[in-house]
């Protein structure tokens, strides 16, 4: 072990920055990071032991104990539920004798719960050694624990429970689908890789491609909806001996899978968008930090880069313009939701936990290792190159006035036609709801656990920054689902595990509030309770991130809009008259909180 975690710690020039990637090596080596080698790490980083302890236990996958041969990690979002779930875990559990938590005494299998794991519109889906296994029912379980009794590899487990399956990029190893439903500027077929980097930039000042970004008039496609041309000006402006450019593609946000498939169908496109962004600000160096749970994307993306290299579209002197010299690496997160927060994806990228950092300063003045940054998500570093190819003006003629050009929707859950929609902005709900083949609707989760939950009296609405802003996250309801119990407390103890723990109202409210929630669920609700969930949820807006400040939205967002819910759980009160009507009771007490922007703002 001792020679192992030299060896890994050398290759990363002994740089504790890159004390991610070397635990990411060990663990995938290893099994795991034992004391030995957590010690062994502190040394040749000149670190404290504390301070390397305290980053493994920050992350979902990573481990100070042997996780089993084939570690299983079954996701527990709400359509996984929705579609199977429980009778999935109920195999694994039966077919290996064990609990989910636990390891087979032989070391064989471990079983783990795992958050939304990018895969809602393909459920059940597990991680299971870096490879996606989707769409898993009690039989397919079956077959995956023979052949993992019988010792077969990732890719024999995989083929034999499944069939090589459709996949037109085989390096991927994966039974993941796209299903890409509807295409538009950035979908579109008719890319050409290198376009705008050979044709355009050679006749292009970085000024000017800021200006052409500025007149587009986009916004960030993470959710947040800063200006992306002020971003870059910014950057570029701020004084500083190196400026990056990080593309943030840890879409944690349960339901949204677009980055996903982006990154999957165009990474090229985002890998030019990144370049771009390069020129614009005067950086010569790219991140793309990518969420742990797509790991099985590491050599396909691996090749796509290389590839542009090769191409001259990444390097020194890209496309022949002198001085030119931009290129990206890839970092992997390792499980951990508030990453998606830009200050808190730097400070991982920088090997430590992903707290979120106070601002001022921004990350465009003082951002990876305290220089200027700007940090985008995929949609808006791919938006970015179809703008400059066909101007800004070009694209002010899609979507609305504040919201311009297209959005890409992960759209899942009680519908025929899961999968990813690329749309106008200004589309409205219903609508949506007409494209996907979804019937009985009771309610429309818009934008991830941080969004809002709206009903059918909403669904005239539209999505923009002006009314429904999303990241791109829509799941569907139908009547026969109980929101409150199968959503809103999953949501709920989500937020829960995904607190950082730095503010206390995130630390502590969160848990109060759903602690509430369930005793109205049993029956033991009174009306004050209704109010104290009201009342209370307003302590999280203090709370230093979007993760604390938005984690009461499932339940303030579902009092407002389905009150009738609540209403039916709680006891009758004596000092109510028998005409008191409790729904508009609970409407009067309930002021939506307001939507603060998502962790997804990339």
């Amino acid at each position: 072990m001792e020679n192992t975690v030299k060896q890994l710690v050398e290759k990363y020039g002994n740089d504790r920055s890159r004390l991610m990637d070397i635990l990411i090596d060990i663990q995938e080596t290893t099994g795991y990071i034992n004391s030995e080698a957590i010690e062994e790490i502190a040394q040749l980083l000149a670190m404290s032991r504390i301070d390397v302890e305290q980053t493994i236990t920050f992350y979902h996958f990573f481990s100070t104990k042997p996780k089993g041969k084939y570690a299983v990690y079954l996701n527990t979002s709400p359509v996984a539920y929705m579609f199977g779930r429980e009778a999935v875990k109920e195999t694994f559990e039966k077919e290996l004798g064990i609990k989910f938590g636990d390891v087979t005494k032989d070391g064989l299998v471990g079983l783990y719960d795992t958050p939304c794991i990018g895969m809602n519109d393909q459920e059940p889906a597990a991680i299971i050694n870096h490879k996606i296994f989707t769409r898993l029912t009690p039989y397919r379980v079956r077959e995956i624990v023979k052949l993992m009794k019988e010792g077969k590899n990732m890719d024999e487990l995989r083929n034999e429970s499944y069939g090589d399956g459709k996949n037109h990029l085989p390096s991927l190893r994966s039974m993941v689908s796209s299903n890409i439903r509807r295409k538009g500027m950035i979908l579109s077929d008719d890319y050409q890789s290198g376009t705008v980097i050979r044709d355009f930039l050679p006749k292009m000042s970085p000024e000017s491609v800021i200006a052409e970004i500025k007149h587009s008039h986009i916004r960030g496609r993470g959710g947040a909806g800063f200006p992306t041309g002020l971003k870059w000006e910014f950057c570029r402006r701020a004084k500083g001996s190196k400026h990056y450019v990080v593309c943030n593609a840890d879409e944690g946000e349960p339901g949204t899978f677009k980055d996903r498939v982006i990154l999957t169908e165009k990474p090229e496109l985002v890998f030019e968008g990144m370049a771009l962004a390069g020129y614009a600000i005067g950086g010569d160096e790219g991140i793309l930090y990518l969420r742990y749970e797509y790991r099985y994307l590491n050599n396909y993306l691996l090749e796509v880069l290389q590839n542009m290299r090769d191409n001259n579209l990444l390097g020194k002197n890209i496309s022949g313009i002198e001085g030119f010299d931009f290129d990206i690496r890839i970092q992997f997160g390792a499980g951990s939701y508030v990453c998606g927060e830009e200050t808190a994806l730097l400070e991982s990228l920088e090997g430590k936990r992903g707290e979120p950092r106070d601002k001022p300063p921004f990350p465009v003045e003082k951002g990876y290792l305290g220089q200027p940054t700007i940090v985008n998500n995929v949609e808006t570093f791919a938006t970015a190159v179809r703008i400059v190819q066909n101007g800004g003006e070009w694209f002010t003629q899609f979507g609305t006035e504040d919201s311009t050009g297209t959005k890409i929707l992960s759209i899942s859950g009680d519908c025929m036609f899961p999968g990813v929609y690329e749309v106008n902005w200004g589309f409205n709900v219903e609508d949506m709801l007409n494209m996907v083949g979804a019937y009985e609707v009771q309610a429309v989760q818009v934008g991830g656990p941080s969004g809002t939950l709206i009903g059918p009296e909403e669904f005239h609405r539209t999505l923009g920054y002006s009314d429904l802003s999303t990241g791109g996250s829509m799941i569907i309801f139908n009547k026969q689902r109980n929101l409150l119990r199968d959503v809103v407390v999953n949501f709920m103890e989500f937020f829960i595990d995904e607190s950082c723990g730095s503010c206390s109202t995130c630390r502590n409210m969160t848990q109060v509030l759903n602690n509430k929630l369930k005793k109205i669920l049993v029956g033991k609700g009174v009306p004050k309770d209704l109010i104290d969930l009201k009342s209370w949820s307003k302590n999280l807006i203090a709370s230093r991130c979007g993760l604390g400040q938005t984690a009461a939205n499932p339940i303030i967002s579902s009092l407002k809009n389905f009150p009738h819910l609540y209403s039916a759980l709680i006891q009758k009160d004596k000092q109510f008259d028998e005409g008191f009507d409790m729904e508009k009771a609970i409407q009067a007490s309930c002021t939506y909180v307001g939507r603060v922007p998502n962790l997804n703002h990339h």
